[in-house]
């Protein structure tokens, strides 16, 4: 996740510095094929997190429900949901993208330009959907944080330290 948000710093930085006031690039072919790798760098940076996705927004929904509520964000719902759809949506681009991939024709391997084309295409539907993990994807190591900082209900309730003092004075 880490890297996938350094990867749109380095984009946003590049579209600022490439398109006009309005937002249209300055050379679309050059801008394009940024995007494109834009896309492809994202999607490696994901694809570790890909396996354990659904597990860790598992934990993270269990970890969420424990919480004392004063240490709850409110966001985190939303974000966790907003990363369970993008998740959804990244499983279903993926089986498209087996389909398609199994449809090329013999010759179109990686490193042809079919292959690439096909692929380049992918990464730029799966884009949106990485980019929310790059986004929102945080509300899972700070929910992890507080779980990990939360009191255990079985704890007990330190008294002040006032309190001790003078019962220690007895």
């Amino acid at each position: 996740m880490r890297d996938s948000k350094k990867i749109l710093d380095a984009w946003d930085a590049y579209s600022d510095e490439h398109t006009d006031l309005d937002g249209w690039p300055h050379d679309d072919h050059a801008y394009g094929m940024r995007a494109s790798q834009r896309d492809a760098d994202t999607a490696e940076a994901f694809e570790p997190l890909r396996y354990g996705a659904r597990h860790l927004l598992a934990t993270a929904e269990t970890q969420l429900a424990q919480l004392p509520e004063n240490t709850v964000q409110s966001r985190w719902v939303y974000q966790l949901g907003v990363l369970r759809d993008a998740l959804d949506h990244l499983d279903e681009l993926h089986e498209q993208w087996l389909v398609t991939r199994d449809a090329l024709p013999a010759t179109a391997k990686p490193g042809t330009a079919e292959f690439a084309d096909a692929l380049a295409e992918h990464h730029a539907e799966s884009w949106s959907y990485l980019d929310d993990w790059a986004t929102h994807g945080k509300a899972l190591r700070e929910i992890n944080t507080a779980a990990r900082k939360a009191r255990s209900p079985l704890a007990p309730i330190p008294a002040p330290a006032a309190v001790r003092r003078i019962a220690a004075r007895k």
